[in-house]
């Protein structure tokens, strides 16, 4: 597989990401820290869609219902050089399902994630995954 997004600045600080048909503004300049994602916030939001699609994927494959679940990922940033050093995060699932493997699911998603696998080779990651049932 291949893919492609196209990424644009403007010399007013716009700053925009554009993938598929959808655009996704970020920050670029103090006066928009405070409202607008930082490309750190956004490498982490891509691990974040990279773990709830999976969730989605095998929860089919594994055979499981879920009514939703949502993850929290905090990260340590290194000054030098600039980079992530650690990241954990939670993922919790809200199920009745008496099905649901949490420690399978971890594995899998650990296992088959591509922007999960990609971010390990560089840095620290780990998490905790909780089933809560409503």
């Amino acid at each position: 597989m291949e893919y492609e997004v196209v990424a644009s600045i403007s010399s007013t600080k716009y700053a925009a990401v554009q993938i598929k048909e959808s655009a996704i503004t970020f920050g670029i300049s103090p006066e928009t820290e405070a409202s607008l994602p930082n490309p750190a916030e956004l490498f982490l939001g891509s691990l974040s869609a990279c773990i709830l699609k999976n969730v989605a994927r095998f929860s089919a494959m594994m055979d499981f219902d879920y009514i939703r679940a949502e993850v929290k990922i905090k990260a340590v940033r290194l000054e030098k050089p600039p980079r992530m050093d650690e990241i954990q995060y939670e993922l919790v699932i809200y199920s009745q399902d008496e099905s649901l493997n949490i420690d399978l699911l971890q594995k899998n998603i650990e296992k088959f994630g591509t922007i999960f696998n990609t971010v390990k080779l560089c840095c620290s990651i780990s998490g905790t995954v909780k089933k809560i049932t409503e």
